[in-house]
């Protein structure tokens, strides 16, 4: 079922409009408190043109994607422009407390966060993909903030952008801080995830239908356990220190291993079982994980 069509928001001043807010002190950045926000049109999806950072509560109904959140208490979560964020109940305004950060990437031109900034997976990540803070956690995250709000309501002089730029990084810092710890107590619904992601990929590989389509894509991976590629890849990073595209050709070795040994099948034929459209690619690959050919490593059993 196709969504919303979303409404734009190519400026911070429109947002300002949008919520019901007075035009922002500045226009490339604003901090505006949720709980105030007025406007109760029926536009039921926004894409940004700029980014979002937001520490909410009681945000239960908004989506992202196909993807609700599934908690009420507090949550960071992070967007880049020309993501898409929308509601469940026909309004983008429901009942919530906390804060929202704009910031045009104009912003940061000329700085070493407009290039740092695309570092940080967490703004690829989805909305339900959001940051659980502890109470000690969020009160750090709001002093930085309350900074940057001092710094943008009061001393708006030559110094200030080099201020808030700090600031900004200090924020990003702790929050790949906190995600990472996120990673490590979420254990039970992370190794949930890992142990799907090695049936996804499982049954490709014995699905005789995939033959000749192709090796499975972290995209593919990604969308059969109804989470982003970032959060995946970030995810298992933490818990295996490999890349989700790694992990894909360590299944893959292992299942070619298993045809090599248990099987007539020619090299060419476990090849294209396998989704390599070339002999020879497969052939380099198990060479560059084994150090041993295809056929070096089916002699060893004979």
């Amino acid at each position: 079922m196709k969504g919303p069509t979303p409404y734009r928001l190519k400026s911070i001043t429109e947002i300002h409009r949008l919520a019901g807010f007075d035009k922002p002190k500045h226009p490339l950045i604003s901090i505006i408190d949720v709980s105030g926000i007025t406007n109760n049109s029926n536009i039921d999806a926004v894409l940004f043109d700029v980014y979002a950072i937001s520490l909410k509560r009681g945000c239960n109904n908004l989506i992202y994607g196909q993807q609700k959140y599934d908690f009420d208490e507090g949550l960071m979560a992070f967007m880049a422009p020309n993501q898409i964020l929308r509601s469940e109940e026909g309004g983008i305004t429901p009942k919530m407390e906390g804060w929202m950060l704009f910031i045009h990437p104009d912003f940061l031109w000329n700085t070493p966060l407009a290039k740092k900034i695309k570092q940080y997976d967490y703004f690829s990540y989805a909305t339900n993909e959001a940051l659980f803070l502890s109470d000690k956690e969020e009160s750090i995250m709001n002093g930085i903030v309350d900074n940057i709000r001092s710094e943008y309501h009061d001393n708006m002089d030559k110094f200030s952008q080099d201020v808030i730029i700090a600031q900004l990084e200090l924020l990003f810092t702790y929050a790949q801080r906190f995600y990472e710890r996120q990673f490590i107590t979420r254990k039970i619904t992370n190794h949930q995830i890992l142990a799907k992601l090695e049936g996804v990929i499982e049954h490709y590989f014995n699905d005789q239908n995939s033959s000749g389509q192709g090796l499975p894509t972290v995209q593919f991976v990604a969308d059969r356990l109804n989470i982003s590629p970032k959060y995946l890849g970030s995810l298992l990073k933490q818990l295996t220190g490999m890349t989700t595209q790694q992990l894909i050709h360590e299944k893959l070795i292992q299942k070619a291993k298993e045809k090599l040994s248990t099987t007539d099948l020619t090299v060419s034929e476990i090849a294209y079982d396998l989704g390599f459209e070339h002999s020879q690619s497969f052939s380099k690959l198990f060479k560059t994980k084994t150090r041993q050919s295809p056929l070096e490593f089916r002699a060893s059993f004979n």
